[in-house]
């Protein structure tokens, strides 16, 4: 058999609840609903973090986010890299195997712009400090910039530097911005940052447009000779909410479930570029945290449940934030199953080196044996059609917007602080002593988060953040 290919989909601030396979009634979402049905839908997966910087690190480090220089909140657009050149990466993965790489979308995890005075900030350094509201009036961008995707394995990208409400609003071409954006942007809408534009920037063109290049590019990998992997992040449903015309009014839940069926239009793009190839192709989709419910975009949150039942929203350490859709497809993957596994996004490296060293996956598919894949373990065994779910009783970790660690075994949840450390009230303070206030939950009796029992399961969770810290390296009390 050819060696598989590999296409990875990540939305954008898209909820558990946001797709009709996962109950939602207001959005359709056939596209994703076939896949769903053609693989494996996970139903208690998990970002490594409540928001996007952080999340998209794991994805695509198979590391925990504590790991990189942002201990909490989320880069902007102009932020330095958080991922250094020596690091191993997913797409590092692929092309050491001999793969084709490319990557398309909002990338979000830090480039290394040049300034107009010839200086470049560094998130390695000692004082570094995210300024998500950075304006990048004062970028040199004649100068490539550097730390980018390719820099880290991909062969090819296209797509934005940050999320789609944050300068510079502009498409960026493997290591350049295409069209300086030198203008300043007229019409912000919602919550878009002022900042500067390139000539012609279209808010509610950016999803189409990489979708197009990313199908145009797998197009051109199928005659190639070569197996590829695509990586493909979209900017919806994430804030504005700016579905393109034809899209617009296709859902019962406003701007944002159209976003959402934006997303889901693009995923049927993607598959109709596969053709004969999908039936050799890992598809891979999932989300990048919870979905927002405080913004009036997102707008009856009864009504249409974005995050289905579970507590809080985007940025909390409460289910919501990072409890997100997983749907797994490809050769030799069951068809029409839901697996109730804990797993993470951090886990997808560790599990697509299991998968492409199998014999559905063509010999000679597999990174090598010596990559250091991370913190993640491997889910390939719960998507064998021969084989049943190996779910062990790990220690798994997230975390919320402010750093506040979140930690699972089993049922039980223990949040390292005394609120969501996210959006929603009351937001707390973080506390990963294990010694000071702290929640702790039984999902398997309370999937809603109702009870705290941290009086009376203290011990529990200390010796849950006591392994993780011997098991991991993480230190209680640093950060």
């Amino acid at each position: 058999m050819a060696q598989s290919n590999v296409v990875v989909v990540l939305a954008d601030d898209l909820g558990w609840g946001d797709l009709s396979c996962y109950g939602a009634k207001r959005i359709s979402t056939p596209n994703l609903d076939g896949l769903a049905q053609a693989g494996v839908r996970f139903t208690d997966s998990h970002a490594s973090s409540a928001v996007c910087t952080p999340s998209r690190y794991s994805l695509m480090t198979g590391s925990y986010p504590w790991r990189s220089p942002l201990k909490s909140g989320v880069l902007g657009g102009l932020d330095p890299a958080i991922i250094g050149a020596e690091e191993a990466t997913l797409a590092k993965d692929f092309q050491e195997a001999g793969y084709a790489t490319g990557a398309f979308g909002k990338w979000h995890m830090g480039l290394d712009w040049t300034a107009l005075d010839g200086s470049k900030r560094d998130a390695f350094a000692t004082d570094f400090a995210a300024q998500m509201q950075g304006h990048g009036r004062d970028i040199n961008y004649e100068v490539p910039f550097t730390g980018g995707p390719t820099d880290l394995g991909f062969e090819h990208y296209f797509g934005i530097a940050g999320s789609l409400d944050m300068p510079p609003y502009c498409f960026l071409d493997q290591d350049r911005a295409v069209g300086l954006p030198l203008e300043e942007k007229p019409d912000l809408v919602s919550s878009q940052r002022p900042g500067l534009q390139s000539p012609g920037w279209r808010d509610d063109a950016v999803d189409t447009t990489v979708v197009a290049k990313a199908a145009e590019w797998i197009t051109q990998q199928r005659h190639g000779g070569k197996p590829f992997f695509a990586y493909v992040a979209t900017a919806a449903p994430h804030r504005p909410c700016v579905p393109p015309e034809f899209i617009q009014g296709s859902s019962n839940a406003g701007v944002r479930g159209d976003g959402v069926v934006l997303v889901d239009w693009m995923v049927g793009q993607l598959l109709e570029a596969l053709g004969e190839d999908r039936e050799n192709t890992i598809f891979i989709f999932t989300s990048d945290n919870g979905a927002p419910t405080m913004f009036p975009e997102d707008g009856d949150v009864e009504v249409h449940r974005p995050n289905g039942p579970w507590r809080g929203q985007k940025a909390d350490a409460w289910e919501a934030g990072h409890r997100v859709p997983l749907i797994v497809a490809g050769p030799g993957i069951k068809a029409g199953d839901v697996c109730t596994d804990l797993v993470s996004l951090m886990d997808v490296r560790a599990t697509l080196a299991d998968l492409l060293s199998s014999p559905e996956a063509g010999a000679g598919a597999a990174p090598s044996a010596a990559t250091e894949l991370g913190d993640g373990v491997s889910f390939a065994p719960a998507l064998s059609a021969d084989s049943s779910s190996t779910a062990d009783s790990r220690i798994l970790g997230h975390q919320a917007f402010d750093g506040t660690l979140v930690l699972r075994s089993g049922p039980g949840k223990a949040i390292f602080g005394t609120g969501s450390g996210g959006f929603s009230e009351p937001v707390g303070a973080p506390d990963d002593t294990g010694r000071g206030d702290g929640q702790f939950y039984e999902l398997d009796t309370d999937p809603g988060e109702a009870t705290n029992l941290w009086a009376e399961k203290n011990d529990k969770a200390l010796e849950m953040i006591e392994t993780f810290e011997r098991s991991t390296g993480f230190m209680r009390g640093t950060r």
